[in-house]
C-alpha cells in the first residue's frame, strides 16, 4: 500500500498534468493555424474557453439518460487515476498497484466506451455517428498498444509501467530492435489516440472522434473537455514515462522532483510540438481508408514481438 508522501505525490501529479492539459492543447491549435497561414487562437484560448463553459447553462437533451450525465464525471476521474498512476514525476509510479498494463488498458478503455455511449445515449443520430466511428478506432488502435506494451514487459519480467520504465533505460542496447520498433509502434497510438490527421480533421471534429460532445454544454463540457484534453497528455506522458524515462526523479528529495517539475512539462511540449508538426504535414484521408494506415503500426509492434522472441 502506498504512504501517505506518496499519495500526495500522486494528487500533485495528477493535478500537474489537469493544469498542463488546456496549454498543450492550446499550443496544438497554435502549430496548426500557422502551418496554415494564420493567426489563430492563443496558447492559453482552451483556459478560458474551459472558464467560460462552466458559467453557462448545463443542458441536456430530453431524451438523454443516467449515461449521458454521468460520463463527464466518470470520464474525467478515471484518466485522472490513470494521470496520477503514471510515472511522470519519479521513475516508479507514486501509486504502484494501479500502474499496471492490463489496468492501464481496461482503465482506457472504460473511457472510450462511456464516452462512446454518451453519444448513444444522447438520442442524437450525429452523436451516435461519432461514437460508432470512436469504437471503430479502438479496435483498430487498442491491439498495437498492448501489443508494443507486451514486448517491453516481456523484456523487463513485469507489467508494472513504473518498473518497466524504470528498468528499460539500461535495456536499449541488450535489445535494440525490439524495444526501438515497440517504442514507435506506441507511439503510432499516441499520434492516433490525440486525435491527429489522418484520424481526426480539426475543422470536423464533431464529426469524427469528438461526435458525442453534440449534445453537451455547459459544465458538463468543459468536464468532457478537460477528460479528453488530459487523455491527450496522459498518452503522451504514458510515451514518455516507459519508453523515455529521462528526466524523472530516482530519488523523492527536494532538488530531484524540482528538476523533474520543470522537465515534465518541457518533454510535453517537445512530444505535442513534433505531433503538430507530423500532423499538419500530412494529407487528410477518408475515415473508411483508417484501417489501411492503422496495419503499419501493428505491423511495427508485431515485428517488435518477432525481434523478442529471436532476441534482437
Amino acid at each position: 500500500m502506498p504512504n501517505l508522501t506518496m499519495i500526495v505525490l500522486a494528487v500533485v501529479q495528477g493535478l500537474t498534468l489537469l493544469l498542463l492539459a488546456p496549454l498543450m492543447t492550446g499550443v496544438s491549435r497554435m502549430i496548426r493555424a500557422r502551418m496554415h497561414s494564420r493567426r489563430g487562437p492563443g496558447v492559453l484560448q482552451d483556459y478560458r474557453d474551459v472558464i467560460k463553459l462552466f458559467r453557462r447553462q448545463d443542458v441536456a437533451p430530453a431524451s438523454a439518460g443516467c449515461v449521458f450525465r454521468a460520463a463527464p464525471y466518470v470520464i474525467l476521474g478515471a484518466v485522472f487515476l490513470l494521470a496520477m498512476a503514471l510515472p511522470a514525476l519519479t521513475r516508479h509510479s507514486p501509486l504502484s498497484a494501479l500502474a499496471d498494463l492490463i489496468t492501464f488498458a481496461y482503465l482506457f478503455a472504460l473511457v472510450r466506451f462511456f464516452f462512446s455511449l454518451s453519444g448513444v445515449d444522447s438520442g442524437s443520430s450525429f452523436a451516435g455517428i461519432g461514437a460508432g466511428r470512436e469504437l471503430t478506432l479502438g479496435i483498430l488502435v487498442e491491439p498495437t498498444m498492448i501489443l508494443s506494451l507486451l514486448v517491453v514487459a516481456l523484456i523487463e519480467g513485469t507489467t508494472n509501467l513504473g518498473a518497466i520504465g524504470a528498468g528499460i533505460g539500461g535495456n536499449y542496447l541488450q535489445s535494440p530492435a525490439a524495444i526501438g520498433l515497440a517504442m514507435l509502434a506506441f507511439a503510432f497510438t499516441v499520434f492516433i489516440e490525440m486525435g491527429k490527421l489522418p484520424f481526426d480533421m480539426a475543422e470536423a471534429e464533431q464529426e469524427l472522434q469528438e461526435g458525442p460532445l453534440t449534445e453537451y454544454s455547459g459544465p458538463s463540457l468543459a468536464l468532457l473537455k478537460l477528460g479528453l484534453g488530459l487523455k491527450k497528455v496522459v498518452m503522451a506522458q504514458f510515451l514518455l514515462g516507459v519508453f523515455l524515462p529521462f528526466g524523472c526523479a530516482a530519488a523523492l528529495d527536494a532538488g530531484s522532483l524540482a528538476i523533474a517539475a520543470v522537465a515534465l512539462p518541457l518533454k510535453l511540449l517537445v512530444v505535442f510540438a513534433l505531433a503538430g508538426l507530423i500532423e499538419n504535414s500530412m494529407a487528410r484521408g477518408r475515415f473508411l481508408l483508417t484501417s489501411r494506415v492503422t496495419w503499419i503500426g501493428f505491423g511495427l509492434a508485431a515485428l517488435s514481438f518477432v525481434f523478442y522472441l529471436t532476441g534482437l
